[in-house]
């Protein structure tokens, strides 16, 4: 499988050969499986203070009062006297089972299987009705993979950066992600998240690459370069996928990835 390599301007230069990796097949709910099991990694342990709720000097009145005997607040004169304290189930009380700090809390999953999900995702990128599906404007575009030049891993500037792609095809693209603001409410917006734009393109570099600084600088325009590029990055809440800008030197440096579907399909073949 070929592709068209472009230059800044969006012209062809060359043709390039694709690697294997994406000759992987579509598989939308081995991608799911493998993109939550990755975001488990992410999570963030919790516990509680063990001694929560118990630090009260409370004892039961037992039997014979009409009441039941479970402990209660001792003293009297103040609102707090006589209430029940230091167990689960009532008002300041303990929690039942709180959550610890040491408790595992991600999911394991096979290698081959995360493997073949990150590759068909990798893949999926190659295939313009899935890029639509997700929402993407990409009716300018009739080639997919989008591959650059190097020369795109050389840009420091914002505008530039802009400018090189609208060149590209991905003006319409650029302009939904500008248009669709989401304010979400809760405490997000207190702690500084108070907005939240729609996806746009991603750029895949080499590593080192000048470029990287100016991931996040247009809404929705993120740069990864090729050694972190992981399956959150290509279908971001497990809706693939995401549109992919590669450049020159991330597309030969795919070539080191062995896929799992090309060992099938050579025990096949034998």
């Amino acid at each position: 499988m070929k592709i068209n390599l472009k230059d800044l301007r969006g012209k062809e230069i060359e043709s390039l050969e694709l690697p294997s990796v994406f000759n992987t097949p579509f598989r939308p709910d081995i991608i799911k499986k493998v993109y939550v099991n990755v975001l488990s990694t992410k999570f963030q342990p919790q516990g509680k203070y063990p001694a929560a709720g118990e630090i009260v000097s409370a004892e039961s009145r037992n039997t014979g009062l009409g009441i039941a005997r479970i402990a209660r607040a001792r003293g009297e004169g103040f609102p707090r006297a006589g209430q029940a304290a230091g167990v689960a189930g009532v008002r300041s009380g303990r929690i039942a089972h709180p959550p610890v700090s040491w408790k595992k809390n991600y999911k394991k999953i096979n290698k081959k299987e995360k493997q073949l999900g990150f590759c068909s995702a990798l893949a999926a990128t190659s295939s313009k009705d899935i890029i639509e599906k997700r929402g993407h404007n990409v009716g300018k575009i009739s080639e997919f993979p989008i591959v650059v030049s190097n020369d795109l891993e050389k840009i420091t500037r914002t505008a530039e950066l802009k400018k090189i792609l609208v060149s590209l095809g991905l003006e319409e693209d650029l302009e939904r992600s500008m248009n669709i603001v989401r304010k979400p409410s809760g405490k997000s917006r207190l702690r500084g998240r108070k907005k939240h734009s729609a996806l746009s393109c991603l750029l895949v570099v080499s590593k080192n690459s000048p470029i990287i600084k100016l991931k996040k600088s247009l809404p929705g325009v993120n740069v990864v370069p090729i050694e972190n590029l992981s399956i959150t990055d290509l279908v971001p809440g497990t809706k693939p996928v995401r549109l992919t800008v590669y450049t020159k030197s991330a597309i030969e440096s795919m070539n080191k990835i062995k896929t799992v579907w090309s060992k099938i399909q050579g025990m096949v073949k034998q």
